[in-house]
């Protein structure tokens, strides 16, 4: 195993990894293993710049607020605001505190300048407005949904309506309904009004798309559903949280990921014209396989985001995985605490073949800890062959456990990256 690992493992670079994605690739996915670690932000950030200047990448999509990230997205593509400003609204589980998220901004705000809008770069976020403490009020997507509709159609609820079925946001807020469901207001009567009515606010804006979309923009219709969809999911996450029953918390999870997926799918149609669209999340929401969570004791697991969006893009949604190795002596001691020094040193840019080369490789190439590596077995084909393929990117599986080990000598863990290609499943 040692020896197999090690043949497939190859230095880190754009290419590197895009030789492995099959052509077709519409959205990749690159997790992490664990939040707040800057280096996996760069290495993100350095792929990033890689395919967007030479694979046509034009959008990003984080695990932050849907929501939140229209004021970060306004900020990158047409400067509205300041980047200070961008980074406090435009995130959300205190992503905006992160270095390499500012840097990324920036970047992207840079490289925006004086270009046309159907080629700037777009920033969106994937994940519902949601909290470890809680799920936030329903009010702020719905009622931007209904002003859209009433300024152009007739509506059978007001808006008063809805401000009095939603009443405090308080109670939507509550951080005690976390451990107790019957703090929840999910299922109150005015709950379940409201999902109705989010229900058919969402077939009037489907029903009147082309009238709609004609009177305003493409853009604001893809602003109105994407308030719609969070509408939706929050009221359906509020019902789940007033459930009692032992499997809440693993009903929870698998309603955030659902929520995850449909975003993740509304963007890739909104960029299908420009260009294929980076993702940057947890591991855990964007492998192909079941995710698993240890929580208070209990055995948690649900299908992923990414394996729900897997089912819909087949050979179109790619996945790599990122995780911690082991500290070589070829790395010079880093003079920031909290990252560690991954990057290669620049390559000159060569012509990239998609068929990996075949023979022996030179010592040159060979894995050294403390540097990122592509692991993915080689073949005459631009993906992995099926008896290697990382078992369909499931990282419980022991080939990648044992991976982490070998290639990364198993020493010193949480200090230096690794990067592994999950393969699209059959």
């Amino acid at each position: 195993m040692t020896a197999l690992i090690r043949d497939a493992a190859r230095p880190f670079t754009g290419d590197a990894l895009t030789a492995l994605l099959s052509p077709a690739t519409r959205l990749l996915g690159l997790g992490e293993p664990t939040h707040g670690v800057e280096a996996f932000l760069e290495l993100r950030n350095e792929l990033c710049r890689h395919l967007v200047e030479h694979e046509g990448y034009r959008s990003i999509t984080m695990e932050s607020d849907c929501l939140s990230a229209l004021a970060a997205d306004a900020y990158v593509t047409d400067g509205i605001g300041t980047l200070d400003d961008a980074m406090s609204r435009g995130f959300s589980h205190g992503f905006g505190a992160s270095s390499g998220n500012r840097e990324l901004l920036r970047w992207m705000r840079a490289y925006n300048e004086g270009r046309p809008p159907h080629d700037r770069l777009h920033f969106h976020g994937f994940d519902g407005p949601l909290e470890i403490t809680g799920a936030a009020s329903p009010r702020p997507a719905l009622t931007a949904l209904h002003d859209y509709l009433a300024a152009h159609l007739d509506l059978a609820s007001s808006r008063e309506t809805l401000d009095e079925l939603i009443g405090p946001d308080a109670r939507w807020t509550n951080p005690a309904t976390i451990m107790d469901a019957t703090q929840s207001v999910g299922r109150t009567p005015e709950a379940k009004e409201l999902r109705l009515i989010a229900d058919d606010l969402r077939a009037l804006l489907t029903a009147h798309a082309p009238h709609l979309t004609a009177a305003t923009s493409p853009d604001d219709w893809w602003r109105a559903d994407l308030y719609g969809r969070t509408a939706a999911g929050l009221l359906r996450y509020h019902a789940g949280m007033a459930d009692p029953a032992a499997t809440r918390v693993g009903a929870l999870m698998c309603l955030r990921d659902v929520m995850m997926a449909d975003n993740l799918d509304a963007v890739v149609r909104r960029e299908a014209r420009r260009g294929p669209t980076l993702a940057f999340a947890h591991n855990r929401h964007l492998q192909r396989d079941k995710s698993h969570l240890q929580f208070a004791g209990l055995p948690l697991q649900w299908w992923s985001a990414g394996a729900i969006i897997g089912t819909r893009l087949g050979d179109q949604y790619g996945f790599a995985a990122t995780t911690f190795g082991a500290r070589g002596s070829d790395v010079p001691p880093s003079r920031h605490p909290r990252r560690a020094p991954v990057h290669p040193p620049p390559r000159p840019r060569r012509h990239r073949s998609r068929t990996p080369r075949r023979g022996p490789r030179p010592e040159a190439d060979a894995p050294r800890p403390g540097r990122p590596h592509v692991l993915a077995p080689r073949s005459g084909h631009h993906r992995p062959d099926r008896r290697h393929r990382l078992h369909q990117g499931n990282l419980s599986h022991p080939c990648w456990r044992r991976g982490q080990r070998e290639v990364s000598g198993g020493a010193d863990p949480g200090r230096v990256l690794w990067l592994v290609l999950g393969g699209p499943g059959r």
